[in-house]
């Protein structure tokens, strides 16, 4: 593993812009990056395992993690809780490992205002039709909760200008290769690179 400390990065992007599966797919070209494992009250779903895809907990044992202040951010979501571990983070990152945090603009917000450094993304679908037949196409929605979700997805795409980087996911390969260059980019920062190879560097300059 590398001496280098990890990078955070926030991937944020309303449903069905392909997010989740460009992902799954940079993290199997590389070991060293991880997506965060939020907490959330919510039930589990089917398939679903706890501690691989959420911190399944209970309405009090959030709350008492929000009163100790170990989240970096959390939200309520209807009547669920969602929220992401600062130590589990730190950890990660200190480990060399590059990490995400899949959360919203208001999250974002949050996460911002506590660690300034953090890399934000924002993943938009390459028009309002490809969108709502993305969503159609999972199969999963009435008409009314579809309709429901396009508006969601419109209402946070109108976040997408506090966000660093933005990638148009029309081409599936392209948006996955515009998002790893983005976060390998961020491992040659010259503060980076001189930590990790700061023995190098005092040879080039010794007299």
């Amino acid at each position: 593993m590398s001496s280098q400390r990890g990078n955070l990065f926030i991937l944020s992007a309303p449903s069905g812009a392909g997010k989740s599966s460009l992902i799954t797919a940079l993290l199997k070209r590389h070991a060293d990056m991880k997506v965060s494992v939020s907490h959330t009250t919510r039930q589990p779903r089917p398939g679903e395992e706890n501690a691989v895809h959420y911190h399944f907990v209970s309405v009090d044992e959030f709350k008492r993690l929000i009163d100790k202040n170990d989240f970096f951010e959390w939200a309520q979501v209807f009547e669920n809780y969602y929220g992401t571990s600062k130590q589990a983070i730190e950890q990660q990152l200190a480990a060399g490992i590059d990490v995400f945090l899949d959360i919203d603009w208001q999250g974002a917000r949050q996460v911002r205002d506590l660690t300034p450094d953090v890399q934000t993304i924002f993943i938009v679908p390459p028009s309002k039709s490809e969108l709502e037949s993305r969503l159609n196409n999972r199969g999963q929605d009435s008409a009314e909760v579809i309709a429901a979700r396009m508006a969601k997805a419109q209402a946070e795409m109108s976040h997408y200008d506090e966000y660093d980087y933005m990638i148009i996911n029309d081409d599936f390969d392209t948006a996955l290769s515009q998002l790893e260059t983005i976060v390998l980019s961020q491992r040659l920062k010259q503060t980076n690179q001189a930590l990790v190879h700061h023995t190098l560097l005092a040879n080039l300059l010794q007299d």
